[in-house]
């Protein structure tokens, strides 16, 4: 589906919604396509299954700055298959296609999903003005009613094939961005969840908080690619770690093979693994599995 079948689909049946208008993809790609910027092309489709598996499809073909956004994702993925769905044009449902190439070894390209977390919610905090906190390794928190709930999650994906903008290796790396923006309590798909709106954001116009997000994925990206993806010299591992609600935290891991660790979240380490203190005084490094946050043992 190309722009113009969504701005076509915007003024029929369910997209009528005036307090969810459609986004206006010409004014994003002037605000956001610039010469010497990351992004080269922004395309706005109505309906998909998931802006990943459509950009990952499409990715050797691509240049880097590609970014895919859909007014509604119906098979939207996160983390260990878990669905992300909501209603249309309720929140934001994105991805972005990065190649970092040869400047950046590939060994650090996990660091990515942490980078996007950084980049949306200081961008969310300031294009919203909301405290967006991150639980590692890739959910995005707001608190509403005194609790914090999910509002977001990140999903990034390795590709393979083309050349980068920069010369090197083709491979890339797909990154997924999904934001509940206007969900009410009736459409969230679980009681844990939440939204910029039930957070009382200032703004929930969905145009500038995605250039908001956007923009800071750049500078962040940017940044970090410059110092060969280095988390400490680009200052990345200082400020997810001041950002992240989950260190401090009693946690559980659950983690791949069904073993379960218990402990206290006390870093997150240089290859971006959550460091877990256990009763016994051991550390161990998690750099996969489900993390959950408990109360704290008093």
């Amino acid at each position: 589906m190309t722009p113009s079948d969504a701005s076509g689909a915007a003024s029929a049946g369910r997209w009528s919604s005036l307090e969810r208008p459609p986004l206006g993809a010409a004014a994003l790609e002037r605000a956001l396509v610039t010469d010497g910027g990351l992004w080269t092309s922004v395309e706005v489709v109505a309906a998909t299954g998931s802006t990943n598996t459509d950009l990952a499809a499409r990715a050797a073909g691509l240049p880097e700055g590609a970014v895919l956004v859909a007014e509604e994702q119906t098979a939207g993925r996160g983390r260990l298959d878990r669905s992300w769905v909501a209603p249309p044009r309720s929140g934001l449902f994105f991805s972005v296609l990065l190649k970092p190439g040869d400047s950046v070894p590939q060994e650090r390209w996990g660091w990515l999903t942490l980078l996007a977390g950084v980049a949306a919610a200081s961008g969310l905090s300031r294009a919203a003005g909301v405290d967006a906190a991150l639980k590692w390794p890739n959910d995005l928190l707001v608190t509403v009613n005194g609790e914090e709930r999910k509002t977001g999650g990140i999903l990034a994906e390795r590709v393979g094939g083309g050349p980068s903008r920069a010369g090197g290796s083709g491979g890339g790396v797909v990154i997924g961005i999904g934001l509940n923006v206007t969900l009410t309590e009736d459409e969230l798909p679980v009681p844990e969840a939440g939204s910029l709106i039930l957070a009382k954001a200032a703004v929930t116009d969905r145009e500038p908080l995605l250039k908001a997000v956007l923009r800071s994925l750049e500078q962040w990206y940017g940044d970090w690619r410059a110092v060969g993806g280095d988390p400490a010299a680009s200052g990345l591992q200082e400020a997810y770690a001041a950002n992240c609600v989950t260190l401090g935290r009693h946690v559980r891991a659950d983690l791949p093979g069904g073993r379960t660790l218990t402990g206290t979240a006390e870093a997150v380490d240089a290859d971006g693994r959550l460091v877990v203190r256990t009763a016994a005084g051991e550390h161990e490094a998690v750099g996969a599995g489900d993390v959950v946050h408990l109360r704290s043992v008093r």
